[in-house]
C-alpha cells in the first residue's frame, strides 16, 4: 500500500470516528438538556458548538494525516494563537461574549420565561427573561420595552431570579 492509499484510508476512518462523536455527543446533550429543562434554542446552541469543537478537531487531525509542513503549521498556529490571545484578553470582544453565553447556559440558574433582576450600580433591570444568544441577553420589562444587556456584562452583574410557584 502506498502513502496516499495510507492516508486515504485514515481520512476516511477519521470520517468515521467524528461521526460516531457527533451522535454520541448529540445524545448526551440531549440527554443533559432534557434533565434540566431547558428549550429547543439552547439545544441548538449547544449542538453548533460541539460541531465547532469537531470541526478543530478534524482539521487538526487532517494536519496530521496529511504531514503538512512543520514550518508552515507554526507560523498558521503562532498568527491563530496571537489573533485568540488578543481576543480572549479584550473584555468586549466577540469570543468574550460567546464564553459569558456559554457560561450563563449550562452554569447559571435562568430559565427563558422566568422573572430576573439585574442589579447595576446605576440602574437596576428587571423584567422577563426572553432569550439568550450568543452575544445578548434580552430582557421584557413591565412597560413592554425589549432591552438587551452583553452577556459579558450580564455575567458581571448580580442577578435575582424570581421562581415561579406551580399551581396543583
Amino acid at each position: 500500500m502506498n502513502i496516499i492509499e495510507n492516508q486515504l484510508l485514515l481520512t476516511f476512518g477519521l470520517l468515521i470516528v467524528t461521526v460516531i462523536i457527533k451522535l454520541v455527543s448529540r445524545k448526551s446533550v440531549n440527554r443533559f438538556l432534557n434533565h434540566f429543562d431547558f428549550d429547543a434554542k439552547r439545544k441548538r446552541i449547544a449542538h453548533r458548538i460541539i460541531n465547532l469543537f469537531l470541526f478543530i478537531f478534524i482539521t487538526v487531525t487532517l494536519i496530521s494525516i496529511w504531514n503538512i509542513d512543520k514550518k508552515d503549521l507554526i507560523v498558521f498556529l503562532t498568527s491563530v494563537v496571537t489573533v485568540l490571545g488578543i481576543a480572549f484578553f479584550a473584555q468586549w470582544s466577540i469570543l468574550a461574549n460567546i464564553t459569558s453565553s456559554l457560561i450563563l447556559f449550562f452554569n447559571h440558574p435562568l430559565k427563558i420565561g422566568q422573572t430576573i433582576r439585574v442589579l447595576d450600580k446605576e440602574y437596576d433591570v428587571e423584567g422577563k427573561l426572553v432569550d439568550i444568544s450568543f452575544f445578548f441577553m434580552y430582557i421584557r420589562n413591565a412597560e413592554g420595552y425589549l432591552i438587551t444587556i452583553p452577556t459579558s456584562v450580564a455575567l458581571q452583574k448580580t442577578m435575582v431570579t424570581k421562581e415561579e410557584v406551580k399551581k396543583k
